[in-house]
C-alpha cells in the first residue's frame, strides 16, 4: 500500500515486478490516496505527502505482532519478513509452548518459554546457531 494511485501500482508492476517477480508480485497492492492508512500507523509524513517504508505483521485476530518502519531510500528484506511470518505462525500453532530465538528458521531449534528457561538460554542456544 502506497499513496500512489491503482495505475500508477499498475505502471510498477508491469514495467518493474513483474520482471523481478515471474508474474507480477501475488497480492493485490493497495493505494492510500491522501495517507490516511499510513496517518494510522504512523507511517505517513504529511510534510513530504508520502509514507515511510513499513511493513506490518498482523496476526488473524487483528493484533499487530510486528513492525518495521524504514525511511524511504532504504529497502526491506523480503526473506527476513518471511522468516518472521513463518515463526509467528508456529509460535500460533503451539499456542505459545514453543519460541523462536534470533535468525531461527523452519526445522530448527525453538525454545519452550517457562521458568526453567530463564537465566538458562545461553545453554540451549548460541549466537553461532543463526547461521547453521
Amino acid at each position: 500500500m502506497s499513496v500512489d494511485s491503482v495505475f500508477v501500482h499498475k505502471m510498477w508492476d508491469d514495467h518493474e515486478l513483474s520482471k523481478m517477480v515471474t508474474g507480477g508480485i501475488p497480492f493485490p497492492m493497495l493505494s492510500d490516496g491522501g495517507g490516511k492508512v499510513g496517518e494510522a500507523y504512523g507511517v505517513y509524513d504529511p510534510d513530504a505527502g508520502v509514507e515511510n517504508r513499513g511493513r506490518f505483521i498482523i496476526d488473524p485476530d487483528g493484533i499487530i505482532q510486528g513492525y518495521e518502519v524504514l525511511s524511504p531510500p532504504v529497502g526491506r528484506y523480503v526473506a527476513e519478513t518471511i522468516r518472521q511470518i513463518q515463526a509467528f505462525q508456529l509460535v500460533r500453532a503451539t499456542k505459545g509452548a514453543e519460541a523462536t530465538p534470533s535468525g531461527w528458521k523452519p526445522g530448527k531449534l525453538t525454545l519452550k518459554p517457562g521458568p526453567d528457561l530463564v537465566g538458562k538460554v545461553w545453554e540451549v542456544w548460541k549466537v553461532s546457531m543463526e547461521s547453521e
